[in-house]
């Protein structure tokens, strides 16, 4: 915790209590005695802190004289990039929800919410206008279709759906018991057992064309099975399973890439000639194949070898494209 963000704990603690003990400070800071006294010192005699020991209660407090706070200020507090991404992102989402039964609530969450990325010596207006978080690929979803998930999600009812395959381009209806809701890559999934093939299967929400709630208890499935088959390998089109990918990227592309996080349990490293190598679990391979060939001739994939074929099958189809007939 740098000096800044210290000096806003301290701030927070002593308006949140009438008076903090040394030893509260020091858990909360997770700093030394010596570095509490500077802190202190500073806020009292750079910023005007009105801070005092109350000897009869054994702790430090503000002083109670209104006239006191007068001068006092902390410095301008800037956001982290997990904080700012989250506020600036529910702001986005709570401000274009379609009509519905939280509209009565929504209005002192935004009012909160500008509050928030108004604190400090920025104003909200500032930092929207400086700050932007844009998304990518989002698909359009049916909201009435995604209400009656959730509400089957919560009541633990089954669903029977009509959901369009796009691989092969044809609509099945399935009964199913939902799991929970993904959240990736601005995209909605169902994590669900489907009872059609008797197994954990993933569905885009927005390829859900038809949704109907059952009056049939829903399925459970414990989450350490759940996170076992669709949480373990490569992206959204996971499985039970799990193959390694080993990938080579070229130096130059590995500027990138090695700052990047693939999966949680990836393995990287870099060869003697600063080539970036890559390990990742998959299952589906879709997902994986569509992410390697976005970086062209800067990666190789090294093994499985069908992994492999796949890969030089596509750009031997790309490459199909563009030579004269």
């Amino acid at each position: 915790m740098d000096r800044t963000a210290r000096l806003y704990k301290i701030d927070q603690l002593l308006h949140g209590r009438r008076v903090v003990p040394t030893a509260i400070f020091l858990e909360e800071l997770e700093i030394s005695l010596a570095t509490l006294k500077r802190d202190l010192d500073y806020m009292k005699d750079r910023l005007n802190a009105p801070i005092t020991w109350d000897r009869a209660r054994r702790g430090y407090r503000f002083y109670e004289d209104a006239a006191a706070t007068k001068h006092y200020s902390l410095p301008g507090l800037w956001f982290n990039a997990s904080e700012i991404h989250a506020l600036l992102t529910m702001q986005h989402l709570l401000s274009t929800l379609q009509p519905g039964i939280l509209a009565p609530h929504i209005q002192p969450l935004l009012a909160r919410l500008q509050a928030l990325l108004g604190e400090g010596d920025y104003s909200a207006d500032e930092i929207q206008h400086r700050v932007r978080i844009l998304g990518m690929a989002a698909r359009n979803i049916n909201y009435q279709h995604f209400e009656l998930l959730g509400s089957a999600l919560v009541k633990r009812k089954r669903l029977i759906i009509h959901h369009y395959n796009r691989q092969r381009d044809e609509t099945t209806e399935r009964e199913i018991s939902p799991l929970r809701l993904v959240y990736y890559r601005d995209n909605w999934y169902l994590d669900a057992w489907c009872h059609l093939r008797c197994e954990l299967r993933c569905f885009a929400a927005d390829a859900i064309r038809q949704a109907a709630m059952l009056e049939k208890p829903a399925k459970n499935v414990a989450d350490k099975k759940l996170d076992e088959v669709l949480g373990s390998s490569y992206g959204i089109f996971s499985g039970k399973r799990t193959a390694w990918a080993k990938l080579k990227f070229t130096p130059e592309r590995a500027r990138w890439v090695s700052a990047e996080n693939w999966h949680p349990n990836q393995k990287s490293s870099f060869d003697k000639d600063g080539n970036y190598l890559l390990e990742i679990p998959y299952s589906d391979d879709r997902e994986l194949l569509m992410d390697i060939l976005k970086y062209g001739g800067d990666v190789e994939v090294i093994s499985p070898q069908a992994l492999r074929k796949r890969v030089a099958d596509e750009l031997r189809r790309a490459h199909g494209r563009y030579v004269s007939k």
